[in-house]
């Protein structure tokens, strides 16, 4: 396949059936997910062109397509879209679906009784399909017009165009921020950035009814999976960035802090600096940062502690700087984080570095030629689009430091339980709360290795869930003497009379062996023989990613009863005569999370 991101659109066209072959027969697992495409254009280039973007994020999408410009239609009425059951709705409508504008002749009060209008038309729609499916649901906001009848005055006087699609967006980032699992796709942005002319070209309208040019489908396309893929946890985890002639001009071994290229005063030194600053707002996002970069320790930290520098060493959750090659650092980066190498995006100005990189591991090392071009190809890139955001994001470099402390800290103990108990770990664990269900959903999924079934949920499946008398949900949190890991183990189990499915276990990996899955399993337990449960029957589904769990059920005591060709395995407890497994974190599983 040609390179994920930047990409050539006119080859992406040209290739699209061999490289959808390439990707189906390449023996990666996906998940299969179903998608209802509700256009009010042409759709089926979109759909074919999403589709390959889905399968290079390890998606396998089923589409539904309603008929042209019956998008509305379909969704207050259509009983074939029901039958469909589509865990996403994308709606691809443009302001060629708007069916009335204002004109010279209306007042302020009639133009705000038209928007008022045309806002109804759809948040119907939106809360019909809320109703009805109850999926996640992706809608394209407006872009602009590509002819402005009042010139500059289009965007400021009511009678404009650009003012009342500027306004009617704006609604629906209103009804985005007030309703879960409503996300908008911008393709107002997206057709700025492409070139609005380009975007708006009406030969494509008038020939084929397409509301974007055909030859930025990709372009479009891309910027749909994107979503979809961060919904679904494809999101990247860690930016693991080189130092010389990436964070800073020149060579700081070579050159000396005093000489590089950083700050307002030096040629190209604002460029570094706004690059610097773009990647520290990452961790506001929880991206993790690290160093990856071939240099002496003391002269890395020199140029991070450059007086001009906007990132700084305790930015940073590691910092590799050595002679190592640098698919090794990166290697043991992932290991040290207890993550994936597939989490972790490498930003090098140095062409063969990247290479030996991606030859190396499963990494995307995105081309940066030239530091004015490195903050467009990270941020086109789309490799942390966000689309569920919590205050554990916020706290993640954090966390993960306070991990390195305590790695520190096992090494000085013999005994194993000691070191636990030294931890002083404290547990919450209760059920869902309507505050921390955002939490749950995002880590659902996102965590792949600690997670039995790898199921997913959106945000609307779990406030099902939530709201069901028919569950027992656990959530717990951690903390202990270096600091607050958040939300870190989640668990749904389902009762079927005396019987209780387990239908989730996960957990963060950041708490790998310091028995909080026994922690979890021992409220569990308990809980369910509240219920009245006489079996407990628990599934392992592995996968490519989930093997470290192979076994749990088996440490926990159940006893398999059934193990098919492909691996799947069923597991089975007795509550009666459980005797609780966790002996070195103080539990309260009474208190609110």
């Amino acid at each position: 396949m040609p390179n994920f991101y930047p990409f050539d659109c006119a080859e992406l066209t040209k290739k699209q059936k061999s490289i959808k072959k390439k990707l189906l027969s390449d023996g990666a697992p996906r998940i299969n997910k179903k998608i209802a495409v509700l256009g009010g254009s042409t759709t089926n280039a979109i759909a074919d062109m999403t589709e390959l973007f889905l399968l290079w994020y390890g998606i396998k999408p089923e589409f539904y397509q309603s008929e042209y410009n019956q998008y509305w239609q379909d969704a207050m009425f259509g009983a074939e879209l029901r039958e469909f059951k589509p865990d996403f709705v994308f709606i691809h409508t443009s302001n060629r679906n708007i069916t009335e504008y204002p004109d010279m002749s209306m007042n302020r009060a009639a133009i705000d009784a038209l928007l008022e209008k045309q806002l109804l038309h759809f948040t119907q729609m939106w809360d019909k399909l809320r109703e009805d499916i109850g999926c996640p649901i992706i809608q394209n906001n407006m872009e602009l017009p590509y002819w402005r009848l009042l010139g500059n005055k289009d965007c400021a006087d009511c009678h404009g165009r650009v003012n009342f699609l500027s306004r009617l967006n704006q609604g629906f980032y209103d009804y985005a921020e007030t309703h879960g699992s409503f996300f908008i796709h911008d393709i107002n942005y997206l057709s700025a950035q492409l070139g609005l002319d380009k975007w708006s070209d009406p030969l494509y309208w008038n020939m084929y009814k397409y509301a974007v040019a055909v030859p930025l489908i990709p372009e479009f396309a891309f910027s749909l999976s994107k979503i979809f893929a961060s919904l679904l946890g494809k999101n990247k985890k860690v930016l693991a960035l080189d130092l010389d002639n990436t964070l800073w001009g020149g060579v700081v071994g070579d050159d000396g802090p005093e000489k590089l290229a950083l700050g307002q005063e030096v040629p190209m030194g604002q460029a570094y600096c706004e690059f610097q600053s773009y990647i520290k707002a990452q961790k506001q996002l929880g991206v993790l940062l690290t160093v990856c970069s071939k240099n002496e320790p003391e002269n890395a930290l020199a140029g991070l502690n450059h007086p001009d520098g906007i990132l700084k060493p305790e930015d940073f959750t590691l910092i590799k700087a050595n002679w190592e090659p640098k698919s090794v650092n990166i290697e043991q980066t992932a290991k040290e984080l207890d993550l994936l190498p597939e989490s972790i995006v490498f930003a090098d100005d140095n062409p063969a570095e990247r290479e030996i990189v991606k030859g190396s591991l499963p990494v995307e090392a995105p081309p940066l030629d030239g530091v004015e071009n490195y903050i467009r190809v990270l941020d086109k890139g789309g490799y942390f689009e966000v689309t569920n955001f919590s205050e554990d994001d916020l706290r993640r470099t954090e966390m993960y430091k306070q991990n390195a402390e305590r790695a520190k800290m096992q090494s000085a103990f013999a005994d194993y339980g000691e070191y636990l108990d030294s931890l002083e770990m404290r547990a919450v664990i209760g059920d869902f709360s309507p505050i921390n269900l955002a939490r749950v959903t995002q880590l659902t999924n996102k965590s792949n290795q600690f997670n039995l079934t790898t199921r997913r949920y959106t945000q609307t499946e779990m406030e099902q869930v939530y709201e069901s008398p028919d569950y027992i949900r656990l959530c717990g949190k951690l903390t202990d003497k270096f600091g607050d890991n958040g939300i870190v183990s989640v668990v749904i189990g389902r009762v079927n009379g005396e019987i209780l499915d387990i239908d989730l276990w996960l957990m963060s990996c950041r708490v790998l062996k310091r028995d909080m899955e026994l922690a979890m399993l021992d409220v569990f337990v308990s809980e369910a023989a509240k219920r009245g449960v006489k079996l407990i029957r628990g599934r392992y589904y592995p996968t490519a990613k989930n093997k470290m769990v192979k076994n749990l059920f088996r440490d926990f005591g159940f006893e398999k009863i059934s193990e098919d060709e492909d691996g799947n395995t069923v597991w089975t407890l007795k509550p009666e005569g459980y005797e609780n497994k966790n002996f070195h974190i103080r539990v309260n599983a009474d208190k609110d999370i």
